[in-house]
């Protein structure tokens, strides 16, 4: 039997949207060749946005790929995708399959180290498929996944481990906040790859 197509689905958010937690849908092995690849082939650029406007600069890297070379506007800030690499469509199809849903783009996220993170947000600019599905893989460091929902401010911690999958769905977006919190703990690298619809 193979462990990693036989895995548990699991959703943690009760109401007010589905967050599905696959788990590991890769071995350590497999997790540990994609991280060094996406390490080295992506073409990592410092993440910028512009609050309250003021133009920063984080120590966060990201990249955008997808189907064609879109155009897409994040905290302010316009980005071009890139296309696919091989390894990309790799994970994408995989996604695809575990999730029974279509993505056209992916946002990649470099973590350098525990005290890199992401504050409360949530995935709703206007180019993104409203009520659309968002898969996210980690790989290499674990860290802990946060949501708060708007109005009731419960709160709802997840491990992300290395080799998972995530899948937000439905209002998710709309009624619930989530983050990547900074944490002394973690000294080693993350790759979050988030797979996900844009209208262009």
């Amino acid at each position: 039997m193979n462990l990693f197509s036989q895995h548990r689905v699991k959703n943690i958010i009760s109401y007010d949207g589905e967050v599905d937690y696959h788990g590991l849908i890769f071995s350590k092995v497999d997790s540990e060749q994609y991280f060094k690849n996406l390490f080295e082939e992506i073409p990592w650029k410092n993440d910028e946005a512009i609050i309250f406007g003021k133009h920063h600069i984080t120590k966060r890297k990201v990249a955008w790929f997808g189907d064609k070379a879109y155009s897409y506007k994040y905290s302010g800030i316009t980005k071009q995708a890139h296309l696919w690499t091989p390894n990309l469509l790799m994970l994408k199809q995989k996604v695809e399959e575990l999730s029974s849903t279509t993505y056209n783009s992916c946002l990649l996220n470099l973590y350098h180290d525990g005290a890199e993170g992401m504050g409360w947000h949530s995935d709703a600019e206007k180019t993104l498929l409203d009520y659309g599905t968002i898969a996210s893989i980690s790989f290499g460091a674990e860290r802990k996944f946060s949501f708060k929902h708007k109005a009731t401010k419960q709160r709802v911690d997840i491990l992300l481990e290395n080799g998972s999958l995530l899948l937000m769905r439905g209002a998710i977006q709309k009624k619930w906040l989530h983050r990547l919190p900074p944490t002394k703990k973690v000294l080693s690298p993350r790759i979050n790859l988030t797979f996900r619809t844009v209208i262009i």
